[in-house]
């Protein structure tokens, strides 16, 4: 042995001699840092793998590829316009995607450099991210997260699944083990994610699946609920507050913690500013910090947005159609296409809004100090109101709980309670006891107004009401009400197909109907029995004189007539009875607007309809919905019918003569007003080449009405709206809509149509008194 190999084994004894016969720590240290190295090495891809195939039910299953891009259980199924709006949601979340090309240039920017600058750089995993927060961890100086997006995405993913039995045994040990275990599964998402789709698509993915507080989720309606516009058009300090909500929605929610979400955008501002890109400057940031939150707020549910009565309407259908499918509605991610145009579906809301505030308050006015429930002897009903609350849920929750003879029951319908209530001045709290809810509601005035395209049958506009927060019930197609003068086109439609002409003449003579064993003669509107004035049946229908439609009906019977108006398009049941001829059957708006728009489309009824396709969450078809045709009655029919009810606009004491004369100008125009005999409903129905457009407007029940027939009638209740929503439509050539003349049949006209010539002649001759009862 060599003196330098014994010198350097006595100085290894002497250090072990000083070290007390132990190995030296740094020793320890690196004989550590290699088993857990080689640990590391071997075992961790071998943990990976019994992970991700959940060896021995030990983990939990891993969601399938297909579950991590397509999740199903929380896409909202939306309803589109005809102009490509969004009408509203049906969702249990809130939640509808977006692909990458939908997102603002700044939006993504703006997420890429505040949350994963190295997004583009690294494979799902940052692992210099790692590194910073370890030692942050050591060094007791923590510098933020290391997740990626990616991860982040597979958060989300994984989270949502969670619920499909993905925690194994080892879950149930406790929060960490079950926490290591969800971690792991997150990484092995993550990198399958990067795999299989591209860094636009991840950016997308994960926008989508974010929540947002405010019952929004995914990055479509949180811009709409926050800044009441799409990702696509987000400028850089709403991206901002946006992606700092992604932290924690809830904590940074500029609504509930504006002050919190200031200071959280001004962050992710300030991370922009200084990030290496130089996207913003230090001027264009301190002007954004400066800002303030800039939000339009608008939580979307049912009782907001446009065609609220619409969209709660047709649900019921779609609900029935997507069980047909084992479709739910409601988290499946339909996109349904609707005939709605959103600008007609506005001007009709507006104009029903401007008109109805000021009617409701001369109503109020007239019945100041009275109550607006009577019988038809003008004289107060009783009891009105003890007999309507028993129709109510509060009632009879309060009889379930305490019996019906319980004077509890009276005590707490007395109970006054906080309450907000609404006004037409808007919401206002106050204190109302449920006696006083329904008193105070049941004065409100309500209208329906729907209108739609005569050629297709597609409904353009549904307002089924004012308010649908507060009044609920729909006036389209729900409710049924008397038509009254706006059925007498029905009755001479079938004298035009019978061989009448518009042009025939009869005297303003009631006729007289054996009714019950008594005589029965249709009084005018003034309550006489008429004037003996002759007139052509075109001006009796302008006029809407009673006595010449009674006597039409007694010359084509009522069964005839309750057959024609079948036939073009109406569908309630319809008493023949002499009555009819004057409104009394009860109808809905929908069938009265169908049945008009026969007349304009040369005789050819279109069903009214509101869907024109449904496609699945991807864009599949699911299913075409294609108009409802048949021909009701020939052309030459329909242009008669058209031509009577131009006379409303053109003949002396037309009940259209009063529309705005901008209407009027190069534009044909046909219309009929309908009023009860106890004025408790107003009717509008009025005719152009290509939109046919009625209007309803009445109490909330019979009962309630304007206190005079002069008041409640419908050329002061409901023609103005229709004036309104028309003269809004004609200002906006974006919509389509233009003045015209009705079309001519294609044949040309069989008849002469020049009635001023005939009424003047002396030639005409008078019918032999269709109204006498022996006839």
């Amino acid at each position: 042995m060599s003196t330098s190999a014994s010198s350097t084994d006595t100085t290894r004894s002497k250090i072990h001699q000083v070290l007390g016969g132990k190995q030296p720590w740094f020793g320890k240290v690196v004989k550590y840092v290699w088993i857990l190295f080689l640990c590391l090495t071997l075992g961790l891809p071998i943990y990976v793998f019994t992970v991700s195939v959940d060896l021995f039910g030990l983990f939990g299953g891993m969601p399938s590829l297909a579950e991590v891009e397509n999740p199903e259980n929380d896409l909202s199924s939306e309803l589109i316009s005809a102009d490509g709006v969004s009408l509203g949601r049906y969702f249990r979340f809130n939640r509808s995607q977006v692909t990458f090309d939908e997102l603002s240039d700044d939006l993504v920017n703006t997420l890429v450099l505040s949350e994963d600058h190295r997004f583009y750089e690294h494979s799902g995993l940052d692992f210099p991210a790692y590194l910073r927060v370890a030692y942050g961890l050591l060094t007791f100086q923590p510098s933020g997260g290391g997740s990626t997006i990616t991860q982040q995405l597979a958060k989300n993913l994984y989270t949502r699944n969670r619920d499909r039995g993905l925690d194994g045994t080892i879950a149930k040990l406790g929060r960490y083990p079950r926490r290591i275990v969800q971690k792991t599964k997150e990484w092995i998402i993550a990198v399958n994610l990067e795999r299989n789709f591209t860094k636009q698509e991840i950016i997308a993915m994960y926008l989508n699946t974010a929540e947002f507080s405010s019952n929004s989720y995914g990055i479509k309606v949180a811009s709409e609920t926050y800044f009441s516009k799409s990702p696509d058009s987000l400028n850089l300090q709403e991206s901002a507050l946006l992606v700092g909500m992604l932290q924690n929605p809830t904590f940074y929610n500029p609504v509930l913690r504006p002050e919190n979400a200031l200071s959280k955008r001004n962050e992710v501002l300030y991370k922009i500013f200084r990030s290496k890109y130089k996207i913003v400057a230090r001027e264009q940031y301190d002007s954004l910090a400066a800002l303030d939150l800039g939000l339009k707020f608008k939580i979307q549910n049912q009782n907001e947005g446009l065609a609220t009565y619409f969209r709660t309407v047709i649900s019921t259908y779609l609900m029935q159609f997507c069980a047909e499918r084992g479709i739910d509605l409601w988290n499946s991610g339909l996109k349904i296409y609707t005939t709605i145009d959103s600008r007609l579906q506005k001007y009709a809301e507006d104009a029903m809004l401007e008109h109805m505030k000021g009617l409701q308050t001369e109503f109020s006015k007239q019945w100041e100090g009275k109550n607006p429930w009577v019988d038809d002897d003008r004289q107060e009903i009783q009891g009105f109101l003890r007999m309507r609350i028993k129709q109510t849920d509060a009632y009879k929750n309060l009889v379930a709980k305490y019996g019906e003879k319980s004077d509890s029951v009276r005590i707490m319908l007395n109970l006054k309670k906080p309450m907000t209530v609404f006004t037409w001045r808007g919401e206002r709290d106050t204190l109302f006891s449920s006696m006083d809810s329904l008193a105070y509601y049941k004065r409100f005035l309500q209208s329906g107004l729907m209108s739609m395209d005569p050629t297709t049958g597609h409904i353009k506009a549904w307002v089924g009401g004012f308010n649908y927060k507060y009044f609920k019930y729909d006036h389209v197609k729900q409710g049924t009400r008397q038509p009254g003068s706006t059925f007498k086109p029905f009755v001479y439609g079938l004298a035009m197909e019978s061989g009448y002409s518009p042009c025939y003449v009869l005297e303003d003579i009631a006729p007289s109907f054996k009714v019950s064993g008594t005589v029965w003669y249709p009084p005018n509107s003034d309550g006489t029995r008429g004037t003996g004035e002759k007139m052509t049946i075109r001006q009796a229908m302008a006029r809407s004189v009673n006595s010449i439609t009674a006597q039409m009906m007694k010359a084509l019977g009522e069964e005839n007539v309750v057959e024609f108006a079948h036939r073009v398009g109406i569908e309630s049941k319809l008493d023949p009875v002499p009555s009819l001829c004057l409104g009394v059957s009860d109808v809905s708006l929908f069938e009265m607007v169908g049945a008009y728009s026969t007349f304009v489309n040369n005789g050819i009824y279109t069903k009214p309809f509101y869907i024109t396709r449904i496609e699945d969450k991807n864009g599949n078809v699911i299913e075409n919905f294609v108009p409802i045709r048949r021909q009701a009655i020939n052309d030459q029919t329909a242009y008669k019918m058209i031509y009577m009810l131009m006379g409303g606009i053109e003949e002396s004491g037309g009940t259209s003569l009063g529309l705005s004369r901008e209407l009027k100008i190069d534009n044909e125009i046909g219309g009929k007003t309908g009023t009860t005999n106890n004025a408790s409903d107003g009717w509008y129905v009025g005719v152009t080449h290509d939109l046919v457009t009625g209007v309803w407007v009445g109490g909330d029940e019979r009962a309630i009405h304007f206190p005079s027939w002069v008041f409640g009638q419908g050329t002061r209740t409901a023609r103005p709206i229709w004036d309104k929503f028309m003269m809004k439509v004609y200002q906006d050539p974006t919509t389509g809509i233009t003045k015209g003349k009705f079309k001519l049949p294609k044949s040309g006209l069989d008849i002469n149509l020049d009635c001023a010539k005939q009424l003047k002649s002396d030639s005409v001759k008078v019918d032999e008194k269709p109204w006498d009862i022996n006839n």
